[in-house]
């Protein structure tokens, strides 16, 4: 496979920007963006994804649900939670969830998603 398509949900304009730009300049492909879990999910299933990086706190559903619901679709994209807050703040969802792991939105980087990429579902 080439490089991994990504589709970013995150109701902040500015954010998708600046992690369109990163993923972007470190060989990744963004295919699409989303500002809210529904679009989100209708996006998975028009766009096809390999990963949706996806924020918890959205303007109608939170990203623990839209996580839970994308597991269900066939051919599941790879799901990477991303928050303005800590991990320690979500311990316990977050053990309970199908996505692939969570990166705080400062810690955001190329080797946190290639190394959460390299995890077994």
């Amino acid at each position: 496979m080439g490089a991994a398509r990504f589709l970013i949900v995150d109701d902040h304009v500015l954010f998708r920007s600046s992690a369109r730009r990163m993923l972007e300049s470190q060989g990744f492909v963004v295919i699409g963006e989303s500002g809210d879990g529904r679009s989100a999910i209708t996006a998975v299933r028009t766009l096809r994804p390999d990963v949706v990086l996806l924020d918890v706190q959205l303007p109608d559903m939170n990203g623990f649900e839209v996580a839970r619901q994308l597991a269900e679709e066939p051919d599941a994209p790879a799901v990477i939670l991303t928050s303005i807050r800590d991990a320690s703040d979500y311990r316990t969802r977050l053990t309970g969830t199908p996505a692939r792991g969570f990166i705080p939105k400062a810690e955001l980087s190329e080797s946190r998603i290639t190394a959460l990429l390299a995890r077994a579902p």
